[in-house]
């Protein structure tokens, strides 16, 4: 028999009842497209009777197309999912489906052509649909060839029986009549077209992964507005109804969704590019106050704040004294308190990174352990011990700061060496991780004299390292550089005179991109010494997308600066400067600078510190924070920033 007509057949459409939804599917909406999620607890649910579709035959046609428009979720390794099955009634044997496991896709269908009959499975391999984009794929059966088109590329041909009995067969959508299997995804279009390939038909519109040849209503477009006393017909949802915490990505991947900023009480749509604001509480910095008085080891070199997921926020302290080491801390009911005691050498700084999802903390010790040796350590998270434990060791030489970067999907970990004995003109290394042996090696060395500081930055598609060149034995007054990644390493970019470099700091504001750095010192044995080393400029560079270089934007008077640390506050962007000693007494106010556009940054709030070292910026769901560590004593102070 024949189908006497060639119109298509919504399989979808027929398990919506009219003016609803069937139990367990829902509607959720991505990157502006609607489709149907489905319930795994009543796979029975979502299924009618063959014969709904083929009215006036009971045999599946001969010649037909399939289109399935889905958007699929990582499936984990050995694990298919149902797109959909034609079952017999009283037979566990699929007559038609389509299953989709990791990297393949596998049709069904039942051989009739002898006794019994048998299963006939076709694997389509490499066909990989889990990158959370939607797809649309044809299955196309013409004189006696099957064949899959994926997304329009090359189709694949395989033999399809004539003549298969869908008597007394119903279709299942997303299941094969088990929970087992239940497919996990977003269904858009399942639509059965006798007589017909329907490629060409789907493959000349320019977005052909969504294209339409007929969908259920309840997932076709509504005016975005409902007339004045209307609402609705069909609700639906987002995939991930609002996201909380830090700043999410916006792209065309997460357009429509929400982003809740606890810290600003904002609320924020991704429109595919940028975060517009739904609701916002516009917040001003209003004044700063002493919230937390840390007692610490020992003076503290430097600290870094972090979020470990779904245990909490930190700090690590890098202190000075060896024994008793460095100290993490835990915020808790509003607080730092001790978590863990890590030995260190003189510890300078911490890096906090992460690769996959292992957690990484590394620290710059500056001096040698008891026995001679001169290292600095990587320590990992322990989920079992909730504890970091060594790592790996890597032989350093009086190291200053750590930086970790990803560049091109590959992981990165970039020390400074200081000096070794009293050379001051060593090499620094860049060490890239090894998934194989899940180690740090060395992969490029850079000279450097004196360095303090790396910092990692990217503009557009290029990859930048800008070093804070110190000293070179004989001058702090010496170039600063910026490296640019090009053909597998870093290669010169720019050259920035410095003096006693100690930090650089780059920030966007808007579209401009800036980088601030930190003069500790004017020396120079050559030359007459000047009244004061240490009340000298610190300076903020901007880039110049014509020139393709970093020019000087504003000079900013500081006193043995060794940090900047930029931060928002509602609207507002600001930079604290670490100054640490003015040349009489390290009792010293560190400054916090407000973003006036055209007046550049101006003081707007001075801080008592104690020969100050380094500033973190935080944020907690009962608001900002700044947290100060002192070189000169061991107590460090946490701000908190009152807004109106």
């Amino acid at each position: 028999c024949q189908t006497p007509y060639l119109r298509p057949l919504d399989i979808l459409s027929e398990v919506v009842p009219a003016g609803g939804l069937a139990h367990g599917m829902r509607v959720f909406q991505v990157q502006g497209v609607r489709g149907f999620q489905l319930a795994a607890s009543r796979p029975r649910a979502l299924c009618f009777p063959a014969s709904r579709l083929f009215i006036h035959c009971d045999r599946f046609p001969e010649e037909f197309s399939i289109i399935i428009t889905l958007r699929v979720l990582s499936v984990p390794a050995k694990r298919n999912e149902y797109v959909f099955t034609l079952m017999a009634e009283e037979s566990p044997s699929v007559l038609v489906g389509l299953r989709y496991a990791p990297d393949k896709l596998h049709f069904l269908f039942w051989s009739q052509e002898r006794a019994g009959g048998w299963q006939t499975r076709v694997t389509f391999p490499n066909v990989s649909l889990s990158d959370s984009q939607w797809h649309t794929l044809v299955l196309a059966v013409s004189g006696q060839s099957f064949s899959l088109t994926v997304d329009c590329g090359v189709p694949k041909d395989t033999p399809f029986p004539a003549s298969l009995s869908v008597k007394r067969a119903n279709f299942y959508l997303g299941n094969r009549r088990r929970r087992k299997g239940v497919f996990t995804g977003l269904l858009r279009q399942l639509v059965l077209l006798p007589g017909a390939d329907a490629t060409p038909r789907i493959c000349t519109p320019m977005n052909f992964k969504v294209v339409t040849l007929s969908v259920p209503s309840v997932l076709q477009d509504l005016p975005a507005k409902p007339a004045s006393n209307e609402v609705l017909k069909y609700p639906y949802e987002t995939d991930r109804k609002v996201t909380l915490g830090s700043r999410p990505p916006c792209t065309m991947q997460e357009k429509a969704q929400f982003w809740f900023n606890a810290s600003r009480r904002g609320l924020y749509l991704c429109n595919g590019s940028a975060w517009i604001s739904m609701l916002e509480v516009k917040q001003r910095l209003d004044y700063v106050e002493e919230y937390q008085n840390l007692v610490t080891n020992s003076e503290t070199m430097g600290v870094e704040v972090f979020t470990i997921p779904k245990v909490g926020l930190f700090a690590a302290t890098a202190n000075r004294y060896t024994p008793p080491g460095s100290a993490i801390y835990k915020w808790t009911d509003g607080k730092f308190v001790p978590y863990q005691n890590i030995p260190t050498y003189q510890a300078q700084s911490w890096k906090y990174f992460t690769i996959g999802k292992k957690i990484f903390l590394a620290v710059a010790n500056f001096e040698q352990n008891d026995r001679g040796q001169e290292f600095s350590v990587i320590y990992k998270w322990s989920r079992r011990k909730e504890k970091f434990v060594p790592y790996q060791r890597i032989t350093t030489h009086s190291a200053r700061d750590w930086e970790a970067f990803v560049i091109e999907g590959e992981a990165f970990l970039a020390v400074v060496n200081h000096r070794e004995g009293n050379n001051h003109n060593i090499d620094s290394v860049i060490y890239r991780w090894n998934p194989r042996t899940g180690l740090f090696e060395t992969n490029q060395t850079i000279p450097t004299s004196g360095a303090y500081d790396w910092e990692f930055f990217t503009i557009g598609p290029y990859s930048f390292l800008a070093v804070a060149n110190t000293f070179n034995g004989t001058s702090t007054k010496i170039y600063s550089h910026i490296y640019i990644w090009l053909s597998g390493s870093f290669q010169l970019f720019q050259s920035i005179l410095t003096f006693g470099a100690a930090d650089w700091e780059v920030f966007h504001i808007g579209d401009r991109v800036f980088l601030a750095v930190a003069n500790s010192h004017s020396y120079d044995s050559g030359m007459p010494a000047p009244s004061n080393f240490y009340a000298i400029n610190s300076s903020i560079y901007e880039l110049n997308v014509t020139a393709q270089m970093f020019v000087k934007f504003q000079d900013l008077l500081t006193y043995s600066a060794l940090d900047w640390e930029f931060f928002s506050v509602g609207d507002d962007s600001f930079l604290v400067v670490a100054n640490s000693f003015d040349g009489f007494t390290f009792s010293v106010n560190s400054i916090i600078y407000r973003w006036q556009g055209y007046e550049g940054f101006v003081a707007a709030h001075h801080l008592p510190t104690v020969g100050c070292r380094d500033w973190e910026a935080f944020h907690t769901t009962e608001g900002s924070y700044l947290l100060y560590t002192s070189a000169k004593e061991p107590l460090s102070k946490v701000l908190k920033l009152k807004t109106t």
